[in-house]
């Protein structure tokens, strides 16, 4: 069975994020794209609103998908245009570890572009495992001074 275009593309998301390819990250997208990542407002999307267009979407890139990413989705459910990767799991192993679990739903369109990338995630919780790691570090370097 061929994967639906939404599924290739998110197969394809999931490669060039891991590989640290912004650029083909971006062309994945279609030029009125919407990302929600997370879902809701976020300290970097006050407003949720979301990161529409590819300069937004690259904006979007800029900020969040720096150091070395692995993403592993453990179950997805193709449904017509869409796919819902139920669930994921994101570790960022640099410059600072963390790992969220997450919800994804890629939705693409005839010529196989996303027009929206939904994530459901809880922020809080990585940036409570940022400081953790942070405290630790400091901890740590204070105790070797």
């Amino acid at each position: 069975m061929t994967d639906n275009l939404a599924l290739q593309a998110h197969k394809k998301s999931i490669a060039h994020a891991m590989a640290g390819n912004r650029e083909g990250w971006i062309d994945l997208f279609a030029d009125d794209a919407v990302v929600h990542d997370p879902v809701g407002p976020s300290p970097h999307d006050p407003e949720g609103v979301g990161f529409r267009g590819k300069a937004r979407i690259a904006e979007f890139w800029d900020m969040m998908m720096g150091g070395t990413l692995v993403v592993v989705p453990h179950k997805r459910i193709p449904v017509g245009e869409r796919i819902c990767a139920v669930f994921m799991t994101a570790t960022n192993v640099e410059p600072v570890k963390s790992s969220v679990e997450m919800v994804s739903v890629y939705e693409a369109n005839e010529a196989g572009k996303l027009v929206s990338l939904n994530t459901y995630w809880d922020f809080n919780a990585v940036m409570a495992q940022i400081a953790e790691h942070t405290n630790a570090q400091e901890n740590e370097e204070s105790n070797n001074a």
